[in-house]
Protein backbone atom coordinates (compact mmCIF):
# COMPACT_ATOMS: atom_id res chain seq x y z
CA UNK A 1 0.00 0.00 0.00
CA UNK A 2 1.63 3.53 -0.92
CA UNK A 3 -1.68 5.36 0.27
CA UNK A 4 -1.27 6.79 3.84
CA UNK A 5 -4.18 5.44 5.88
CA UNK A 6 -6.22 6.73 8.42
CA UNK A 7 -6.79 5.24 11.69
CA UNK A 8 -9.96 3.64 11.65
CA UNK A 9 -8.72 2.03 8.30
CA UNK A 10 -5.41 1.00 10.41
CA UNK A 11 -7.25 -0.46 13.32
CA UNK A 12 -8.81 -2.48 10.81
CA UNK A 13 -6.21 -3.95 8.57
CA UNK A 14 -2.95 -2.68 9.81
CA UNK A 15 -0.72 -5.74 10.06
CA UNK A 16 -3.07 -8.07 8.26
CA UNK A 17 -1.11 -11.01 7.74
CA UNK A 18 -2.76 -13.71 6.06
CA UNK A 19 -2.22 -17.78 5.88
CA UNK A 20 -2.03 -19.67 2.51
CA UNK A 21 -5.73 -20.47 3.60
CA UNK A 22 -6.63 -16.62 2.62
CA UNK A 23 -8.61 -16.81 5.79
CA UNK A 24 -10.62 -13.39 6.57
CA UNK A 25 -10.36 -13.36 10.26
CA UNK A 26 -6.89 -13.26 11.44
CA UNK A 27 -5.60 -16.67 12.97
CA UNK A 28 -4.65 -17.23 16.61
CA UNK A 29 -1.50 -19.09 16.31
CA UNK A 30 -1.90 -20.59 19.76
CA UNK A 31 1.48 -22.48 19.58
CA UNK A 32 4.38 -21.77 22.01
CA UNK A 33 6.86 -23.47 19.68
CA UNK A 34 8.17 -23.69 16.07
CA UNK A 35 10.11 -26.60 14.20
CA UNK A 36 12.78 -26.01 12.06
CA UNK A 37 13.65 -28.00 8.72
CA UNK A 38 17.10 -29.22 10.09
CA UNK A 39 19.12 -28.70 12.71
CA UNK A 40 21.26 -25.97 10.86
CA UNK A 41 17.98 -23.38 10.54
CA UNK A 42 17.63 -24.01 14.27
CA UNK A 43 21.43 -22.79 14.81
CA UNK A 44 20.76 -20.26 12.59
CA UNK A 45 18.05 -18.80 13.96
CA UNK A 46 19.28 -19.06 17.60
CA UNK A 47 22.38 -17.32 16.06
CA UNK A 48 19.89 -14.15 14.68
CA UNK A 49 21.42 -14.99 11.30
CA UNK A 50 18.20 -15.79 10.18
CA UNK A 51 14.40 -14.18 11.21
CA UNK A 52 12.11 -16.33 11.75
CA UNK A 53 9.74 -17.42 15.03
CA UNK A 54 11.54 -19.54 17.43
CA UNK A 55 9.30 -19.26 20.99
CA UNK A 56 6.18 -17.90 21.65
CA UNK A 57 7.70 -16.14 24.60
CA UNK A 58 9.95 -14.30 22.25
CA UNK A 59 7.79 -13.37 18.90
CA UNK A 60 4.46 -15.10 17.93
CA UNK A 61 2.60 -14.50 14.31
CA UNK A 62 -0.41 -13.04 15.97
CA UNK A 63 1.51 -10.85 18.39
CA UNK A 64 3.31 -9.59 15.67
CA UNK A 65 0.19 -8.47 13.72
CA UNK A 66 -0.85 -6.79 16.53
CA UNK A 67 2.55 -5.19 17.30
CA UNK A 68 2.40 -3.79 14.18
CA UNK A 69 -1.09 -2.49 13.81
CA UNK A 70 -0.32 -0.69 17.27
CA UNK A 71 3.21 0.78 15.58
CA UNK A 72 1.16 2.32 12.68
CA UNK A 73 -1.44 3.23 14.66
CA UNK A 74 1.17 5.01 17.12
CA UNK A 75 3.32 6.30 14.55
CA UNK A 76 6.21 3.97 16.31
CA UNK A 77 9.21 1.95 14.61
CA UNK A 78 8.72 -0.95 16.64
CA UNK A 79 6.91 -2.76 19.48
CA UNK A 80 6.38 -5.34 22.31
CA UNK A 81 3.51 -6.78 23.68
CA UNK A 82 3.08 -7.92 27.55
CA UNK A 83 0.88 -9.95 29.81
CA UNK A 84 -0.65 -7.15 31.37
CA UNK A 85 -0.39 -3.25 31.43
CA UNK A 86 1.33 -3.35 34.70
CA UNK A 87 4.16 -5.73 33.17
CA UNK A 88 4.29 -3.35 30.21
CA UNK A 89 5.39 -0.24 32.78
CA UNK A 90 7.71 -2.59 34.77
CA UNK A 91 9.76 -3.86 31.89
CA UNK A 92 9.86 -0.18 30.19
CA UNK A 93 11.52 0.96 33.53
CA UNK A 94 13.72 -2.47 34.78
CA UNK A 95 14.89 -3.07 31.41
CA UNK A 96 16.91 0.27 31.34
CA UNK A 97 17.51 1.07 34.64
CA UNK A 98 20.00 0.01 36.86
CA UNK A 99 22.33 0.40 40.33
CA UNK A 100 22.83 4.14 40.73
CA UNK A 101 20.03 5.83 38.70
CA UNK A 102 17.42 8.46 39.25
CA UNK A 103 14.18 8.75 38.27
CA UNK A 104 11.72 11.30 38.29
CA UNK A 105 8.08 10.39 38.29
CA UNK A 106 4.69 12.67 38.40
CA UNK A 107 3.19 12.08 41.90
CA UNK A 108 -0.59 11.77 40.03
CA UNK A 109 0.21 7.73 38.98
CA UNK A 110 -1.86 4.41 38.90
CA UNK A 111 -1.32 2.71 42.11
CA UNK A 112 0.86 0.32 41.13
CA UNK A 113 2.80 2.31 39.21
CA UNK A 114 3.09 4.55 42.14
CA UNK A 115 4.26 1.79 44.16
CA UNK A 116 7.13 -0.02 41.67
CA UNK A 117 8.91 4.26 41.92
CA UNK A 118 8.35 4.19 45.67
CA UNK A 119 8.88 0.81 46.57
CA UNK A 120 10.78 -1.10 43.99
CA UNK A 121 12.96 1.28 42.54
CA UNK A 122 14.85 1.34 45.39
CA UNK A 123 15.58 -2.27 46.02
CA UNK A 124 18.23 -2.20 43.57
CA UNK A 125 19.35 1.03 44.48
CA UNK A 126 17.77 3.38 42.40
CA UNK A 127 16.61 6.71 43.48
CA UNK A 128 13.45 8.63 42.83
CA UNK A 129 11.42 11.64 43.26
CA UNK A 130 8.05 12.64 42.68
CA UNK A 131 7.22 15.71 41.03
CA UNK A 132 3.18 17.41 41.02
CA UNK A 133 2.60 16.88 37.10
CA UNK A 134 1.62 20.06 36.47
CA UNK A 135 4.08 22.21 38.27
CA UNK A 136 6.78 23.10 35.10
CA UNK A 137 9.12 24.99 37.70
CA UNK A 138 8.99 21.93 40.00
CA UNK A 139 9.57 19.63 37.19
CA UNK A 140 12.77 21.82 36.12
CA UNK A 141 14.63 21.56 40.06
CA UNK A 142 14.02 18.07 39.66
CA UNK A 143 15.64 17.82 36.80
CA UNK A 144 18.37 19.93 37.67
CA UNK A 145 20.49 16.57 38.06
CA UNK A 146 21.23 14.15 36.19
CA UNK A 147 18.66 11.31 35.51
CA UNK A 148 17.84 8.64 33.80
CA UNK A 149 13.96 8.15 33.45
CA UNK A 150 10.69 10.02 33.69
CA UNK A 151 7.36 7.93 34.17
CA UNK A 152 3.88 10.25 34.08
CA UNK A 153 0.91 9.72 32.87
CA UNK A 154 -1.87 12.08 31.09
CA UNK A 155 -4.79 12.53 32.02
CA UNK A 156 -3.95 11.19 35.13
CA UNK A 157 -5.68 8.16 37.28
CA UNK A 158 -7.99 9.32 38.58
CA UNK A 159 -8.69 13.35 38.73
CA UNK A 160 -8.02 13.63 35.14
CA UNK A 161 -4.65 15.95 36.13
CA UNK A 162 -2.46 17.08 32.68
CA UNK A 163 1.59 16.95 32.15
CA UNK A 164 2.71 19.06 29.59
CA UNK A 165 4.41 16.52 27.85
CA UNK A 166 6.84 18.75 25.33
CA UNK A 167 8.02 20.59 27.96
CA UNK A 168 8.44 18.01 30.28
CA UNK A 169 10.46 16.03 27.48
CA UNK A 170 12.41 18.85 27.02
CA UNK A 171 13.36 19.15 30.46
CA UNK A 172 13.80 15.52 30.73
CA UNK A 173 15.93 15.35 27.75
CA UNK A 174 18.56 18.11 29.25
CA UNK A 175 18.87 15.87 32.31
CA UNK A 176 19.54 12.66 29.90
CA UNK A 177 16.54 11.25 31.00
CA UNK A 178 14.12 8.59 28.71
CA UNK A 179 10.63 10.21 28.98
CA UNK A 180 8.00 7.09 29.68
CA UNK A 181 4.51 7.96 29.34
CA UNK A 182 1.40 5.71 30.44
CA UNK A 183 -1.21 6.64 27.78
CA UNK A 184 -4.05 4.89 28.89
CA UNK A 185 -6.55 6.72 29.47
CA UNK A 186 -6.20 8.95 26.15
CA UNK A 187 -5.33 6.03 23.89
CA UNK A 188 -3.56 6.57 20.50
CA UNK A 189 -6.60 7.85 18.68
CA UNK A 190 -6.64 11.12 21.04
CA UNK A 191 -3.01 11.97 22.08
CA UNK A 192 0.56 10.45 20.36
CA UNK A 193 3.20 10.87 22.63
CA UNK A 194 5.90 10.05 20.62
CA UNK A 195 5.33 13.22 18.53
CA UNK A 196 5.41 15.18 21.53
CA UNK A 197 8.78 14.05 23.24
CA UNK A 198 8.10 10.99 24.85
CA UNK A 199 10.80 8.28 23.81
CA UNK A 200 8.58 4.93 25.25
CA UNK A 201 4.70 4.78 25.37
CA UNK A 202 2.95 1.99 27.59
CA UNK A 203 -0.58 0.85 27.40
CA UNK A 204 -2.53 -1.41 29.28
CA UNK A 205 -4.29 -2.86 26.09
CA UNK A 206 -6.81 -4.69 29.00
CA UNK A 207 -8.47 -1.63 28.82
CA UNK A 208 -9.76 0.57 25.48
CA UNK A 209 -7.91 -1.94 23.08
CA UNK A 210 -10.03 -4.77 24.51
CA UNK A 211 -12.93 -2.34 25.59
CA UNK A 212 -15.05 -5.62 26.46
CA UNK A 213 -13.54 -6.55 29.69
CA UNK A 214 -12.04 -10.24 28.28
CA UNK A 215 -8.78 -10.34 28.65
CA UNK A 216 -5.41 -8.75 29.89
CA UNK A 217 -2.35 -7.31 27.91
CA UNK A 218 0.05 -4.55 27.26
CA UNK A 219 2.21 -2.90 24.89
CA UNK A 220 5.50 -0.95 24.54
CA UNK A 221 6.65 1.51 21.92
CA UNK A 222 9.82 3.29 20.84
CA UNK A 223 12.44 3.36 18.68
CA UNK A 224 13.52 0.04 16.96
CA UNK A 225 17.21 0.08 18.33
CA UNK A 226 15.87 1.08 22.05
CA UNK A 227 13.40 -2.47 21.76
CA UNK A 228 16.21 -4.46 20.06
CA UNK A 229 18.93 -3.59 22.17
CA UNK A 230 17.25 -2.71 25.51
CA UNK A 231 13.88 -4.27 25.77
CA UNK A 232 14.18 -7.43 23.89
CA UNK A 233 16.69 -9.17 25.74
CA UNK A 234 14.74 -8.61 29.23
CA UNK A 235 11.19 -9.39 27.89
CA UNK A 236 12.62 -12.82 26.46
CA UNK A 237 14.81 -13.40 29.03
CA UNK A 238 11.88 -12.75 31.91
CA UNK A 239 9.43 -13.41 30.39
CA UNK A 240 5.97 -11.19 30.45
CA UNK A 241 5.38 -12.44 27.27
CA UNK A 242 1.40 -11.69 26.20
CA UNK A 243 -0.60 -15.37 25.25
CA UNK A 244 -1.43 -15.52 21.03
CA UNK A 245 -5.19 -16.03 22.36
CA UNK A 246 -5.12 -12.61 24.48
CA UNK A 247 -3.23 -10.84 21.13
CA UNK A 248 -5.98 -12.07 18.92
CA UNK A 249 -8.89 -10.98 21.40
CA UNK A 250 -7.29 -7.72 21.50
CA UNK A 251 -6.87 -7.76 17.49
CA UNK A 252 -10.46 -8.11 17.35
CA UNK A 253 -11.55 -5.84 19.84
CA UNK A 254 -9.40 -2.70 17.96
CA UNK A 255 -10.72 -3.36 15.12
CA UNK A 256 -13.83 -1.35 16.58
CA UNK A 257 -11.43 1.31 19.10
CA UNK A 258 -12.55 4.78 17.16
CA UNK A 259 -15.96 3.94 16.88
CA UNK A 260 -15.90 3.20 20.44
CA UNK A 261 -13.89 5.69 21.40
CA UNK A 262 -15.94 8.34 20.04
CA UNK A 263 -18.76 7.03 20.95
CA UNK A 264 -18.02 6.89 24.52
CA UNK A 265 -16.00 10.47 24.15
CA UNK A 266 -19.70 12.03 23.10
CA UNK A 267 -21.29 10.44 26.43
CA UNK A 268 -18.78 11.76 28.77
CA UNK A 269 -18.98 14.93 27.13
CA UNK A 270 -22.84 14.90 27.92
CA UNK A 271 -22.62 13.60 31.25
CA UNK A 272 -19.55 15.95 32.39
CA UNK A 273 -21.90 18.59 31.77
CA UNK A 274 -25.40 16.97 33.33
CA UNK A 275 -22.83 16.24 36.13
CA UNK A 276 -21.47 20.21 36.72
CA UNK A 277 -25.48 21.22 37.35
CA UNK A 278 -26.03 18.86 39.90
CA UNK A 279 -25.63 20.16 44.17
CA UNK A 280 -24.82 17.02 45.40
CA UNK A 281 -21.19 16.79 43.14
CA UNK A 282 -18.54 19.60 44.79
CA UNK A 283 -16.53 19.11 41.32
CA UNK A 284 -16.29 17.95 38.39
CA UNK A 285 -12.74 16.90 35.98
CA UNK A 286 -13.19 16.34 32.51
CA UNK A 287 -10.22 17.91 30.42
CA UNK A 288 -11.88 19.80 27.56
CA UNK A 289 -14.75 21.24 30.20
CA UNK A 290 -13.53 25.30 30.81
CA UNK A 291 -13.71 24.39 34.34
CA UNK A 292 -10.90 22.14 34.51
CA UNK A 293 -7.43 23.87 35.50
CA UNK A 294 -5.20 22.89 32.48
CA UNK A 295 -7.96 23.00 29.46
CA UNK A 296 -5.71 24.82 27.54
CA UNK A 297 -2.90 22.30 27.68
CA UNK A 298 -6.10 20.11 26.89
CA UNK A 299 -7.28 21.46 23.99
CA UNK A 300 -3.23 21.73 22.56
CA UNK A 301 -2.06 18.28 23.30
CA UNK A 302 -5.09 15.87 23.15
CA UNK A 303 -7.25 15.96 19.76
CA UNK A 304 -10.69 14.62 22.63
CA UNK A 305 -10.95 14.76 26.20
CA UNK A 306 -11.54 11.45 26.10
CA UNK A 307 -14.22 8.31 28.17
CA UNK A 308 -13.75 9.51 31.45
CA UNK A 309 -15.04 11.67 34.11
CA UNK A 310 -13.72 12.27 37.44
CA UNK A 311 -16.36 13.69 40.21
CA UNK A 312 -16.10 14.77 44.23
CA UNK A 313 -19.56 14.05 45.59
CA UNK A 314 -20.26 15.83 48.32
CA UNK A 315 -20.19 14.18 51.90
CA UNK A 316 -17.30 12.37 51.54
CA UNK A 317 -17.17 8.65 51.81
CA UNK A 318 -20.12 7.77 52.89
CA UNK A 319 -22.13 9.85 50.42
CA UNK A 320 -19.69 8.46 47.83
CA UNK A 321 -20.78 5.01 48.90
CA UNK A 322 -24.57 5.74 48.79
CA UNK A 323 -24.07 7.16 45.37
CA UNK A 324 -22.71 4.14 43.84
CA UNK A 325 -24.68 1.51 45.05
CA UNK A 326 -28.11 3.13 44.17
CA UNK A 327 -26.72 2.96 40.41
CA UNK A 328 -28.65 0.37 38.72
CA UNK A 329 -27.06 0.46 35.34
CA UNK A 330 -23.07 1.32 35.69
CA UNK A 331 -21.19 -1.31 37.63
CA UNK A 332 -18.95 -0.40 40.50
CA UNK A 333 -15.27 -1.83 39.03
CA UNK A 334 -12.27 -0.68 38.67
CA UNK A 335 -11.58 -1.41 35.37
CA UNK A 336 -12.05 1.09 32.83
CA UNK A 337 -11.77 1.55 29.09
CA UNK A 338 -15.10 -0.51 28.74
CA UNK A 339 -17.76 -0.93 26.65
CA UNK A 340 -19.92 -1.19 29.87
CA UNK A 341 -19.89 1.83 32.11
CA UNK A 342 -18.00 1.58 35.71
CA UNK A 343 -17.31 3.64 38.67
CA UNK A 344 -14.69 3.41 41.38
CA UNK A 345 -13.66 4.69 44.28
CA UNK A 346 -10.55 5.37 44.06
CA UNK A 347 -9.46 6.16 47.94
CA UNK A 348 -10.56 2.32 48.81
CA UNK A 349 -9.55 0.47 45.44
CA UNK A 350 -6.80 1.48 43.15
CA UNK A 351 -5.20 4.29 45.38
CA UNK A 352 -6.07 2.48 48.88
CA UNK A 353 -2.31 1.34 49.58
CA UNK A 354 -0.45 4.98 48.38
CA UNK A 355 -1.84 6.29 51.92
CA UNK A 356 -4.07 9.41 52.48
CA UNK A 357 -1.03 11.68 53.15
CA UNK A 358 -0.30 11.15 49.21
CA UNK A 359 -3.71 10.94 48.16
CA UNK A 360 -4.65 14.30 49.93
CA UNK A 361 -1.25 15.94 47.48
CA UNK A 362 -3.28 14.33 44.23
CA UNK A 363 -6.44 15.52 45.70
CA UNK A 364 -7.90 12.39 45.69
CA UNK A 365 -10.67 13.19 48.41
CA UNK A 366 -12.71 10.64 50.08
CA UNK A 367 -15.71 12.15 47.58
CA UNK A 368 -13.79 11.30 44.73
CA UNK A 369 -15.32 9.14 42.08
CA UNK A 370 -13.66 7.77 38.82
CA UNK A 371 -16.67 7.08 35.56
CA UNK A 372 -15.35 4.90 33.06
CA UNK A 373 -18.47 6.22 29.88
CA UNK A 374 -19.14 2.87 27.89
CA UNK A 375 -21.65 2.42 25.19
CA UNK A 376 -24.88 2.71 27.16
CA UNK A 377 -27.52 5.13 25.38
CA UNK A 378 -26.46 8.56 27.38
CA UNK A 379 -30.05 9.38 28.46
CA UNK A 380 -29.92 6.13 30.32
CA UNK A 381 -26.68 6.48 31.93
CA UNK A 382 -27.96 10.46 33.07
CA UNK A 383 -30.78 8.91 34.45
CA UNK A 384 -28.99 6.35 36.29
CA UNK A 385 -26.52 9.07 37.83
CA UNK A 386 -29.43 11.20 38.61
CA UNK A 387 -31.08 8.33 40.49
CA UNK A 388 -27.77 7.80 42.23
CA UNK A 389 -27.62 11.32 43.35
CA UNK A 390 -31.19 11.63 44.42
CA UNK A 391 -29.89 8.67 46.67
CA UNK A 392 -27.29 10.20 47.95
CA UNK A 393 -28.70 13.78 48.19
CA UNK A 394 -29.47 13.64 52.16
CA UNK A 395 -25.71 12.63 52.69
CA UNK A 396 -24.42 15.23 50.16
CA UNK A 397 -26.56 18.43 51.41
CA UNK A 398 -26.12 17.32 54.93
CA UNK A 399 -21.95 17.98 54.60
CA UNK A 400 -22.86 21.57 53.12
Amino acid sequence: MTRKLRPATLLVRGGLRRSENAETAEIPYLTSGFVYDDAAQAEATFENKIDRFQYSRFANPTLSMLEERLCLLEGAEACRLTATGMAAVHASMLSYLKTGDHVVASRALFGSCHWIVANLLGRYGITHEFVDGGDLDGWARALSRPTAMVLLETPSNPMLDLVDLPAVAELAHRAGALVVVDNVFSTPLLQQPLTQGADIVVYSCTKHMDGQGRVLGGAILSNKKWIDDVLQPFVRNTGPAMSPFNAWVILKGVETLKLRVDAMQRSAVAIADFLAERPEVEMVRYPYRPDHPQQALALRQMSGGGTLVSLVVRGGKAAAFRFMDALEVIDISNNLGDSKSMVTHPATTTHLRIGAGERAKLGIADGAVRLSVGLEDVADLIDDLAFALDAAAPLAMAAE
